[in-house]
């Protein structure tokens, strides 16, 4: 089946319907809880994210993230409590160098550090939820789909020798 192509997207070779796939992973006790008010307040936000509930935004090992970009998404989000709200105490601090990091390592590997942001988001922040999401679509949609990393999906074991 041929897909249908506009004239922008024949330059960059991109499906005309192409649409950024963002992984989330959000904190259980601020993020998570500020997304479900989102949703519980009617707040619209693009349906390009797909949300992990996680016990910590400390607890994000940098591999999820790449693990993340090697499984097809275009962005990653990590969001937690704010710095000095963690109920970890200070996991979000721990969060907070990682990600230093995380960017550095994304950098090197050649994939635009943009593609991954971490925000501090909490559960009464519904709205700075929806806004942050609302811009990291449109900062990916810009950088176009991610080819770094990504596994070929439909890769046999026999291909690969």
């Amino acid at each position: 089946m041929e897909e249908k192509l506009d004239d922008n997207s024949k330059k960059e070779n991109k499906p005309a319907t192409w649409e950024p796939k963002i992984y989330a992973f959000l904190c259980n006790w601020c993020s998570y809880e500020g997304a479900d008010l989102a949703g519980g307040s009617r707040r619209l936000y693009p349906a390009n994210v797909r949300i992990i509930r996680v016990p910590c935004s400390g607890r994000i090992d940098p591999l999820f993230i790449l693990k993340s970009f090697e499984h097809g998404a275009d962005g990653v989000l990590v969001s937690g409590c704010h710095p000095g709200d963690c109920h970890y105490t200070e996991g979000n601090y721990f969060a907070r160098r990682k990600f230093v990091l995380v960017k550095k390592l994304l950098e090197y590997v050649g994939i635009e550090p943009e593609r991954f942001q971490a925000r501090w988001i909490s559960a009464s922040e519904a709205i700075k939820f929806v806004d942050t999401v609302k811009e990291m679509t449109e900062n990916i949609r810009r950088l176009g789909s991610n080819r770094k990393l990504v596994k070929n999906i439909g890769e046999t074991i026999s291909d690969r020798f």
